[in-house]
């Protein structure tokens, strides 16, 4: 017989619905398990007295009430949660507790979602592994030796190992998909524009975003229905889709022209023969649905790596920290804190344009394209602690490059992108394949991607200690 854990987000929710299932049946499950089976480094901070309260203070479901109404959710721990410990991976921050909710949390809460905690992420989200310092680093629940990635790596590492059914995630250069790969997951990084970042608004580049980390496409596109949305001050956005982003998952896509590569975008490494396994077997399963998948040179040239950089640094450096808590940074964040502040104004105003140029290049080449696909990552998830290095934060942050070559070229052109875990190694570890589609096409990347679940299906797969 199944067990609650077992059920997707939307199954739960349509059990709340029915009645079935109340949310603190569901809450007090996912509470039970947060507290017995998080060594995965999954949770920085539970709060199981605030999701009693709320799963207890949710009105009966009307009519009205929403697919995912009443279900346990997590939320990233660089989301600002009023009267919640945000700690933004950072020891500098270990004690802040905001008095204000941002757009994410604030979306959550109206969908009627029970937010169990703060999910485990990297120093103001910066690396792609998820090693925050006094803290365990988060795993792949598929090999509890190795990374769950990052950012987002507490937030895949909670969903992948049952404590969640679904998760809040966010992606700057890759923080949603790669986890996604690395714990067998969905991953799905929506257009720029789409899910509002009030009110911070943080990012002035445009790269960040918050997504969907769930177990399978219909629950990644219903929490995008909730998350989605504009707010008068957004600094961009992207077009209300036609329907919901779940009614998507159930259109055919018709016959599609997908483009795809495999040459590394932003470093110039070897890529791991599953991978490639995966990317070719992709290849195939696309054209065994009938769609066309055409070969295309890398859309991004060699020159926008360092301008990228630029931006990414900088980015770094705007994470103020007071002075005397310095010292607490991690030696990475540091030294790409010392290159953003090298940076003068004119030089980032410059780095803005070119970035938006290469972008707008990259736009026009794959616009004869209804989709991309590449590999997500270069390797199969390494051992914990094969990326960091404190000693040499310059070679941490090349070898991060070398693991992720291909995420941040969809957050330079603000395409929604999707990593989907449809292979698995030998040695049972989770390898995703990533699709990208055009600006504001969530619908027909998600329309596709269902497609392509239901043809080859993943969501049975179960690690080890379920």
């Amino acid at each position: 017989m199944s067990e609650l854990h077992d059920l997707t987000a939307l199954e739960q929710g349509a059990l709340v619905r029915s009645g079935a299932v109340t949310p603190s049946e569901l809450t007090e499950h996912y509470l039970e398990r947060a507290d017995r089976l998080d060594d995965v480094g999954a949770f920085v901070t539970l709060t199981p007295d605030l999701a009693r309260e709320r799963a207890r203070s949710l009105p009966a479901p009307g009519e009205a009430a929403g697919p995912l109404y009443g279900v346990p959710t997590a939320i990233k721990d660089l989301n600002l949660t009023a009267g919640v410990r945000t700690t933004f991976g950072s020891a500098a921050f270990s004690d802040f507790v905001p008095d204000i909710s941002d757009g994410v949390t604030l979306a959550m809460e109206a969908a009627r979602l029970v937010s169990l905690g703060k999910t485990s992420t990297p120093e103001f989200g910066s690396p792609c592994y998820t090693e925050p310092e006094g803290r365990p680093p988060a795993v792949t629940p598929w090999d509890r030796t190795r990374m769950a990635g990052g950012s987002s790596g507490g937030a895949a590492a909670a969903v992948a190992a049952g404590l969640v059914p679904f998760a809040h995630g966010s992606d700057g250069g890759g923080s949603i998909r790669i986890p996604a790969s690395c714990c067998g997951l969905v991953g799905l990084k929506p257009s720029r524009g789409r899910i509002s970042g009030y009110p911070m608004y943080g990012d002035p580049i445009g790269l960040s975003t918050s997504g969907s980390i769930a177990r399978t496409v219909r629950d990644a596109a219903a929490l995008l229905d909730v998350l989605a949305g504009r707010r008068t001050g957004d600094p961009s956005w992207a077009p209300s889709p036609s329907s919901t982003f779940l009614s998507a998952c159930d259109r055919e896509p018709g016959r599609l022209r997908v483009a795809r590569f495999a040459t590394p975008v932003i470093a110039d490494t070897p890529v791991d023969p599953a991978c490639v396994m995966a990317y070719e077997d992709a290849s195939r399963l696309l054209e065994s649905l009938g769609h066309e998948v055409v070969d295309v040179p890398v859309p991004l040239p060699p020159e926008a790596v360092p301008v990228f950089e630029t931006c990414w640094a900088v980015l770094t450096a705007l994470s103020v920290v007071p002075p005397e808590q310095e010292p607490l940074l991690r030696p990475l964040t540091r030294w790409l804190t010392e290159r953003g502040r090298a940076v003068s104004g004119p030089e980032f105003g410059l780095a803005i344009g070119a970035m938006r140029r290469f972008a707008a290049d990259a736009l026009h080449a794959l616009a004869p394209y209804d989709a991309v696909l590449t590999p997500t990552l270069a390797t199969p998830p390494l051992p914990v602690g094969a990326l960091r290095d404190d000693a040499d934060p310059a070679a941490d942050f090349e070898a991060q490059k070398a693991f992720t070559p291909w995420t941040s070229a969809w957050n330079v052109t603000g395409m929604p992108a999707v990593s989907l875990p449809l292979h698995w190694t030998a040695e049972g570890l989770p390898v995703g394949v990533m699709l990208a589609a055009r600006p504001a096409e969530e619908e027909l990347l998600l329309s596709l991607s269902a497609q392509i679940e239901a043809a080859s299906p993943w969501s049975d797969r179960r690690p080890p200690r379920w």
